[in-house]
């Protein structure tokens, strides 16, 4: 007695061949392909970032003699600290430090309250016109870097008597706000309304509900903001050195520019100065860079 074979629908032997490709082109279970392309391209960027950190702890930790002869990668030996002794005293780095800690702070301070309470504003009334006029106006702004109205500001600061870190300090703020209402604003978009409407109808008033409800739920956000407006703060140096008349109230990226001018022989003094000046700001983003993308993605996408 012969056994008849049954043959499959065509829908099916092809659902079968999509999958055995399938299978095929994944390989092993859990196993993933690595893209090498991508994997140099960010190992290229990351030397980029390493070499120059490597060279400058390198250098700060040498003697003089080491400092100059030629040889930057070589290691120091023996290891000596004089480099930073000499630097802390040379470019009065407690002042400066004093200096650059308030003024960052204060930025920072005063752009996460200000945008968070600006972008509120606007998205919440954004179908008035003078709202939605300011949001583009802001926008604008982005596109006008300081270089463009540093005379004008200058002559501003000048005439209120804010040559000072006061002055220094504001203006951060203010340059800051554009960028940080984009990502705010963007980030509100996401809150359902619904959450304040039922904070409404317990009785909270508009600034409650921003205190005790939208503000707490804006944590990541102001998280990515701060994060931003140190960095910018901490290392700017253009808006310092012209707005501020002192000379010894300078932020530290002016004074190690100063310091560089009048000591750029001194290599090992010269590096130990410049590593103690963005040891700071290295160790908040290490710290807190997790936060960055975090906040940016969440506000991308529509909860």
């Amino acid at each position: 007695m012969t056994q008849t074979a049954v043959s499959r629908p065509p829908a099916a032997q092809m659902t079968d061949g999509v999958q055995t490709k399938t299978r095929r082109r994944r390989g092993r279970v859990g196993q993933e392909t690595t893209n090498w392309t991508t994997m140099v391209i960010l190992i290229l960027c990351a030397l980029t970032v390493l070499v120059p950190l490597y060279v400058t702890i390198s250098m700060s930790l040498k003697t003089t003699a080491q400092a100059v002869d030629g040889n930057a990668f070589s290691l120091p030996a023996p290891i000596d600290f004089s480099g930073f002794a000499q630097a802390w005293q040379l470019t009065n780095f407690p002042r400066a430090f004093t200096i650059s800690v308030l003024v960052t702070a204060f930025t920072v301070i005063g752009t996460v309250l200000l945008a968070s309470l600006a972008s509120y504003a606007i998205v919440r009334n954004w179908e008035k016109r003078f709202f939605r006029y300011s949001f583009f106006y802001l926008l604008a702004a982005m596109f006008l870097p300081f270089p463009v109205v540093a005379l004008p500001q200058i002559q501003l600061t000048g005439l209120l008597g804010l040559a000072n870190p006061v002055g220094v300090t504001i203006l951060h703020i203010m340059f800051q706000l554009s960028f940080s209402i984009l990502l705010f604003t963007a980030f509100l978009r996401s809150i359902p309304l619904e959450l304040e409407e039922s904070a409404r109808m317990d009785g909270a008033t508009t600034w409650v509900t921003f205190r005790r409800l939208i503000f707490p739920l804006l944590a990541p956000m102001s998280a990515t903001v701060a994060i931003f407006a140190f960095l910018a703060s901490w290392n700017d140096f253009m808006m310092p050195s012209l707005i501020i008349a002192d000379a010894s109230q300078q932020t530290i990226p002016v004074v190690q520019s100063i310091f560089q001018t009048q000591f750029s022989n001194n290599y090992n003094v010269s590096f130990a100065s410049y590593l103690m000046a963005m040891a700071p700001a290295i160790i908040v983003y290490l710290f807190t860079q997790r936060w960055v993308m975090e906040g940016v993605t969440q506000g991308a996408v529509k909860g």
